[in-house]
């Protein structure tokens, strides 16, 4: 039975201000639960429904949080999915620690990315393409937002970030930054690249004027049609596919 403080909590952390105060977020979802319990997240509490448990009675043996029955229409009340036939964990949010970036990595930093669903989607999209290190200026979207977490389908826990101003981290990377634009060199006519840093600018206004002075290359995505721009996630992803085939194996 879950109590009403319980219920009162979790869905208090569906607002950024609750979730800050508590240091604490939500993951839904099977997958994404299953995910997070073999990431070194720090995992608290799991809400699951008996057939989740069964399926997974090794994993949860393991865990040494607390594990509660729940029903999936509790799961749907405290979540924000409309169908949780499985389970929902209550996680720790990491310190908001800062890393290096060696000579022959990538990484992807974003400039004032506002939407959930957009960072959510360039988590995934950075696994996919094997980037573990992103950077984020303090303006864009929040990490631990529900919706964040759940259009990274589970990408969320395979990857590093912190935020900060990009400016400094520039200047400490010192690295190449290749900073995408409307207007710049061809991205399909680049035929060398050396592993740096991706940079993504905000949906409507794209990278920010006191940025432009830390990019090493302008990119492009040629256009073919008559659209005006393209979804930054999907950018993101054509030039992360791009760059990626020219790096040396």
């Amino acid at each position: 039975m879950l109590s009403k403080n319980t219920v009162k909590f979790i869905k208090s952390l569906h607002q950024k201000k609750y979730r800050i105060e508590s240091g604490k977020f939500f993951v839904e979802g099977g997958k994404s639960v299953t995910e997070v319990l073999h990431s070194d997240f720090l995992v608290e509490t799991v809400f699951a429904t008996e057939e989740f448990k069964t399926r997974n009675s090794d994993l949860l043996r393991a865990f040494k949080g607390e594990v509660f029955t729940a029903t999936p229409n509790q799961l749907e009340g405290l979540g924000q999915y409309q169908s949780n036939e499985s389970a929902l964990a209550i996680v720790q949010m990491k310190e908001n620690t800062s890393f290096d970036l060696s000579s022959g990595e990538f990484a992807i930093a974003l400039d004032n990315v506002r939407d959930p669903g957009n960072l959510g989607t360039i988590i995934r999209i950075a696994d996919w393409y094997g980037i573990r290190k992103l950077v984020f200026s303090p303006q864009t979207a929040e990490f631990y937002n529900p919706k964040v977490i759940q259009s990274s389908m589970g990408s969320f826990t395979r990857v590093r970030f912190f935020y900060e101003d990009l400016t400094m981290v520039f200047s400490k990377w010192n690295r190449p930054v290749y900073g995408a634009f409307l207007k710049g060199e061809n991205l399909h006519q680049i035929t060398q690249i050396e592993p740096g840093i991706i940079l993504m600018g905000n949906e409507s206004n794209g990278i920010s004027a006191g940025l432009e002075k830390w990019i090493t290359r302008r990119i492009t995505i040629p256009g073919f049609g008559n659209a005006e721009s393209l979804n930054v996630a999907i950018a993101t992803a054509i030039i992360c596919d791009n760059l990626k085939r020219l790096q040396t194996p």
